[in-house]
């Protein structure tokens, strides 16, 4: 209980900028980082903890316009600090294995190696601060099509290298 208070608070303090509710779509959710194995099951899985330690937080706001215009912010804490990391968007939710989110998520789905950049995918990657730190913000003017975009991956180097070091399932959503 004592960490569902302190993620809600982390939240809080990690998107305090605060706005006015508009019409589309607004999503804002936290997680706490825990091993796959671990007993009770968590939206935040490490699948390497010594880039994303047990008990590392994500906080991860979605707001999407009536026009589609999509932004994305991405908030981490309790990382390896001054380090760079890569984060996508992934097409499935989160699972023991870390191949369970599938493939990057696309505006314009394709395998030809022009549809993989940050105008047809979300690239959130960040690098952390000295205590661990670290945020990301995409914009794009497409919203997410139902259903087919379900979690965060953060990956062990920026761009289109690197492990999956985690993940972290979001109900993304569009402006319908």
């Amino acid at each position: 209980m004592v960490a569902a208070v302190y993620t809600g608070a982390l939240a809080a303090a990690l998107f305090a900028t605060g706005s006015g509710s508009a019409p589309g779509f607004s999503l804002n959710t936290t997680g706490v980082f825990t091993p796959p194995a671990t007993i009770v099951a968590s939206k935040a899985v490490t699948y390497d903890q010594k880039l994303v330690p047990t008990g590392a937080m994500i906080s991860v706001r979605q707001q999407t316009k009536p026009n589609g215009a999509t932004t994305v912010e991405l908030r981490v804490a309790g990382l390896r600090p001054g380090r760079q990391y890569g984060a996508h968007i992934h097409q499935k939710a989160c699972g023991a294995k870390p191949d369970a989110a599938g493939k990057h998520y696309q505006d314009k789905a394709g395998t030809d190696p022009a549809h993989v950049n940050n105008k047809n995918e979300v690239w959130l990657d960040f690098k952390t601060d000295a205590t661990g730190i670290g945020q990301a913000t995409a914009q794009h003017a497409w919203a997410f099509r139902k259903g087919q975009a379900a979690s965060v991956v953060i990956h062990s180097e920026p761009g289109t290298k690197g492990s999956r070091a985690a993940c972290f399932t979001v109900p993304f959503g569009g402006a319908s």
